[in-house]
C-alpha cells in the first residue's frame, strides 16, 4: 500500500475523486489516496501551485511528485522539494495545444478575421498564399511544440523549429543556434518556450524586428516569453499585424491592460492547453506506477534547465 496526497486547488478534487483511484485500480496497484493525509505517511504527491502546499519538509517518506502542469516554473526553485518532480505530458494537453495553435495558424493564415469583419460588399478576391508559401516558426520544440509542427507540417506549412538542445523533426527545419535565426522572415510566430530565466522577453523590440512585416504572434506558452511593451509598439507600427495571446504575466489579464482593447489583439482565457481530469489521471497514476516499481519516473524536470 503506498499514500498519495492530492494538492492543487479546491475546486479540482472533484475531478480527480474518483478518477484518481480507479487509474491506480486499473494498474492494480493499491493505493491510499486524500486530500488529508499525515505529511510523514505520504509516499507520492499529485501536485498543482494552486493548492498552496509550498513546504515539502514535513513529507519525510516522500519518493516524488506528479505535477498536473506542463509548465513547472511555480515549483522548480522551491529548495524544501528535494525528491524527483515530473511534469504533466499527457495526451490531453497535447491535443489541445495542437488544436488551438492549428486552428489560429489556419485562421490569420487564411485571413479569416478580414472576412468575418467585411461587411460593406467589397468583393475583393484576393486568395491567401498556399500553405507550402506560408512561413511559420515555433520556438520551444518539447513535447508540445514537436506536436504543432507535425500538425503543421502535414498541412504543408513551411515550418521552423528552435530549441535550446537539438531536437529533430521531420519535415521542419530545426535549428538551436541564436535565436534570431529562426525568426527571420516569419510570418506566423508560436512560442511554446518554457518559462526560465533565459527565455524571458525572447520576443522583445530586437527580434520581432527580424520579422516578416505584419507577422503574426501566437502565443500559447508562458506570458513572461513577449516583452509586453515592445509587442504594442510593434503591432501600433504595423511590423505585427496581430497577436493571439493565451497567456500572460498576470493571470487572469487585469481589465484595464491595453490587450483588452488593443484592436490587434485576441484574447483567449488560458485555454489552450487546461489539463484534462480524465487523462491528466490516467497519466499520473502511471507514473506513479511506474515508481513504485523501482523505475525512474518519466518527464523529470531538470533542476539545472527549469524544465
Amino acid at each position: 500500500m503506498i499514500n498519495v496526497l492530492f494538492s492543487a486547488r479546491d475546486g479540482l478534487w472533484a475531478e480527480y475523486e474518483q478518477r484518481l483511484p480507479e487509474a491506480f485500480a486499473e494498474l492494480e496497484l493499491q493505493v491510499r489516496f486524500g486530500r488529508d493525509l499525515p505529511p510523514e505517511e505520504v509516499d507520492y504527491i499529485v501536485y498543482a501551485p494552486n493548492g498552496g502546499l509550498s513546504d515539502f519538509t514535513p513529507f519525510t517518506r516522500l519518493k516524488g511528485v506528479q505535477s498536473l502542469w506542463a509548465g513547472v516554473e511555480k515549483i522548480v526553485g522551491n529548495q524544501t522539494l528535494q525528491v524527483p518532480l515530473a511534469r504533466m505530458v499527457d495526451p490531453g494537453l497535447t491535443d489541445g495545444m495542437v488544436e488551438w495553435v492549428v486552428g489560429h495558424v489556419l485562421r490569420h493564415h487564411l485571413e479569416i478575421d478580414a472576412d468575418i469583419h467585411r461587411q460593406t460588399g467589397d468583393w475583393k478576391k484576393v486568395p491567401p498564399p498556399l500553405a507550402r508559401d506560408r512561413k511559420v516558426t515555433i520556438l520551444g520544440l518539447g513535447a508540445l511544440g514537436a506536436a504543432c509542427a507535425r500538425a503543421l507540417i502535414a498541412l504543408q506549412f513551411d515550418v521552423t523549429g528552435w530549441s535550446r538542445s537539438p531536437r529533430d523533426v521531420i519535415g521542419a527545419r530545426c535549428l538551436s543556434g541564436p535565436i534570431g535565426d529562426a525568426l527571420d522572415g516569419a510570418e506566423i510566430v508560436v512560442l511554446l518556450l518554457p518559462d526560465t530565466p533565459g527565455t524571458t522577453n525572447v520576443l522583445n523590440a530586437e527580434s520581432l524586428a527580424r520579422l516578416a512585416k505584419g507577422a503574426v504572434i501566437l502565443n500559447p506558452g508562458r506570458g513572461p516569453l513577449i516583452d509586453d511593451e515592445a509587442l504594442l509598439d510593434a503591432l501600433d507600427t504595423g511590423q505585427v499585424g496581430h497577436a493571439t495571446l493565451d497567456t500572460f504575466r498576470i493571470e487572469p489579464l487585469p481589465s484595464a491592460h491595453p490587450y483588452w482593447a488593443h484592436p490587434k489583439v485576441t484574447v483567449t482565457p488560458h485555454i489552450a492547453s487546461e489539463t484534462r481530469p480524465a487523462s491528466a489521471a490516467r497519466t499520473a497514476a502511471a507514473n506513479i506506477a511506474r515508481a513504485a516499481r523501482g523505475e525512474q519516473m518519466q518527464y523529470l524536470v531538470d533542476r539545472q534547465s527549469g524544465y
